[in-house]
């Protein structure tokens, strides 16, 4: 969740403080052992995955425009999802969030459209922590037991499980009708007489009352008995992007409100700091750490929440927002995941470079997402804004925590990758994924309808085109082609998406069970675009090895050039692979198709080649 622009009434100090970077020294060796294969996620948009629905109707109902199940994850379909070459699935939308649909005969409260987007609504304002969204069950008074049915499913095909936590924000009418024995909702035990207390849950804006804010019409203008300009929420509170305004701007988050970890309105921090040298330290020493501390009483229940859905057998999550939430809240929670599930997937959305090593050394997360870096040099280099040149300073510069920025292409917050707004067709999206997926030992995440080429054309309502919507109910067409009915055969693609899945398929399985994408990295471009005839802007090479596999990976991102040239091995890498001078065979892996020579001639190595547009080749010597 990132699409909205923070804007003023936020403090700014609050988030900035809250994020402040401290002067550690960081260490760049991990403590905990790093993976010795390349991880995949594939993430769905689990209301989305199995809806067979092609109506579309802008703002359609669930009767018009159908919602996909958790049983339509069926044992084929998970089959097919590992056979794509996946081993965690992040099923997008999972906790109980507000919607637009009566199920007041289950105990569910309607929610008012007025502080909700969209018809299907945002699975970014959760309304129980504690139960799972209805909507994506067969039975929804059962949806709880279906859901397990469902991990217990993925775990049987050989696949992993994550689910989103959202720590910074809940929906404005939270109501925990969920919660295990013993534990209080959101706000029960608030001060609510003032704006900030420790072990309030939320900030309030005493002695005024929540406006609604000067939105376009909620569901499109539809009646409902509860749009009337008014929700009941005295003192208001803060809203979930920091807005302090009792009338929040459009553009703010207005359908969430923001927990308090015990950060001041004025930035400075009530709760006790790691020592100077805990980025070094393991997830038990932070565990440790905490015993017996007094924390602010939002870090207990979402800690609680977290250690509710691992018993579950849930694997990992994807926490949203991290960096609006302080490290040392991560330090908390995640080393409390860890010491229960050390091999728990943590996966944060953190867009601050400078905060990077805090989230990752001393938050305790196990991945961030590489957006800022690699994912928005890859969008210049398709879109004619910049040469891939500078994809090589990007791992240079983070060559101690490459391992945990995690590439992506497509999520539900960004622009799909074959959308006229990034790549403009799948094709040209290729060179973009084998690059991504090929430069680091990091994840690879893959969004649902991306290896089909989806372009997130639809109307959906609230939601916009080139963006799959999060908000409503709709289909999503080369998805769907590929799903086939429920029989998940990928019998009513075309030619073309076939070709593609295939190749994304190539690659990810390519990648699983490469040594050397586990192992180093050194780039070969500065040498060749210097020196190299023929070497044109759109190409860019880099080599990966490891002690049992040698790789020269060659990427052409004109969709219009076909390259000749003599790429230049550089006489280092020459001696870090113990090459004696001759020749050499080196083979394409992703189909086999193309073999060239490797001429090593006085410690130099050189290699002819000829790559079409949007061509990648990843030879093996």
């Amino acid at each position: 969740m990132k699409k909205i622009t923070i804007v003023a009434g936020i403090s700014v100090v609050l988030l900035a403080t809250a994020c402040k970077t401290k002067d550690l020294k960081m260490n760049a060796e991990q403590k905990e052992s790093v993976s010795n294969k390349k991880e995949v996620v594939y993430q769905v948009f689990t209301r989305l995955f199995g809806n067979k629905n092609t109506t579309n109707k802008p703002w359609g109902t669930i009767e018009e425009n159908g919602v996909g199940k958790f049983n339509d994850f069926t044992d084929t379909a998970l089959r097919e999802i590992k056979d794509l070459g996946v081993t965690y699935v992040w099923y997008t939308g999972v906790p109980h969030h507000a919607l637009i649909r009566d199920y007041s005969a289950i105990g569910i409260s309607n929610d008012d459209p007025e502080v909700v987007k969209g018809r299907a609504g945002s699975p970014y304002a959760v309304k129980d922590y504690y139960n799972v969204n209805p909507d994506l069950a067969v039975n929804p008074a059962n949806r709880l037991q279906e859901f397990e049915a469902l991990i217990a499913r993925t775990h049987k095909a050989g696949l992993k499980v994550i689910i989103d936590i959202v720590p910074n924000h809940i929906a404005r009418k939270y109501e925990g009708k969920s919660n295990p024995v013993g534990v209080r909702d959101f706000g029960a035990d608030d001060d609510t007489t003032v704006e900030y207390k420790r072990d309030n849950n939320f900030y309030y804006i005493p002695n005024t009352h929540f406006e609604i804010p000067e939105t376009d019409k909620p569901l499109n203008g539809e009646k409902n008995p509860l749009i009337d300009g008014k929700f009941a929420e005295s003192p208001a509170k803060w809203t979930g992007n920091g807005s302090r305004m009792a009338k929040p701007d459009r553009n703010d988050w207005y359908e969430t409100i923001k927990v308090n970890y015990g950060i001041r309105p004025d930035g400075s921090k009530d709760f006790p700091e790691l020592p100077a040298g805990f980025d070094a330290k393991s997830h038990q020493e932070h565990f440790d750490f905490w015993k017996g501390k007094d924390v602010p009483d939002s870090w207990d229940k979402f800690k609680d929440i977290a250690l509710y859905w691992t018993a579950k057998g849930v694997d990992g999550f994807r926490f949203d927002m991290a960096e609006m939430v302080p490290y040392e809240f991560w330090s908390y929670m995640n080393s409390a995941i860890k010491v229960n599930n050390p091999d728990a997937f943590l996966l944060a959305e953190v867009y601050n470079p400078k905060e990077y090593r805090n989230y990752i050394h001393l938050g305790k997360m196990d991945y961030l997402y590489d957006k800022v870096e690699t994912y928005d040099k890859l969008k210049d280099i398709i879109q004619g804004r910049s040469l891939p040149d500078g994809l090589s300073d990007i791992q240079n510069g983070m060559a101690d925590i490459e391992h945990n920025m995690l590439h992506f292409l497509d999520n539900h917050d960004e622009q799909r990758l074959a959308s006229p707004e990034f790549a403009g067709t799948p094709q040209k999206g290729k060179p973009l994924m084998v690059v991504s997926t090929t430069i680091s030992t990091s994840p690879t995440m893959v969004y649902f309808g991306q290896e089909v080429g989806e372009a997130g054309n639809e109307n959906a309502g609230f939601g916009t085109h080139s963006r799959t919507s999060i908000f409503d109910y709709i289909g999503v067409p080369n998805h769907q082609r590929w799903m086939n009915g429920g029989k998940f055969d990928g019998a009513q693609l075309t030619k073309d998406e076939k070709v593609l899945r295939d190749f994304y398929k190539r690659v990810l399985n390519f990648s699983l069970n490469s040594s050397a994408l586990m192992g180093k990295y050194q780039e070969i471009q500065t040498v060749n675009r210097q020196t190299t005839q023929g070497y044109d802007p759109g190409i860019y090479a880099f080599t990966r090895w490891s002690d049992t596999q040698k790789l020269i990976v060659v990427t052409n991102f004109s969709w219009l050039t076909t390259s000749n040239f003599e790429l230049k091995m550089p006489s280092d890498i020459i001696q870090k692979w113990n090459l004696k001078d001759g020749n050499y065979t080196v083979t394409d892996q992703l189909y086999n198709k193309s073999s060239v020579q490797l001429k090593v001639l006085n410690g130099e190595g050189k290699v002819q080649i000829t790559i079409a547009p949007s061509e990648s080749f990843i030879y093996q010597l």
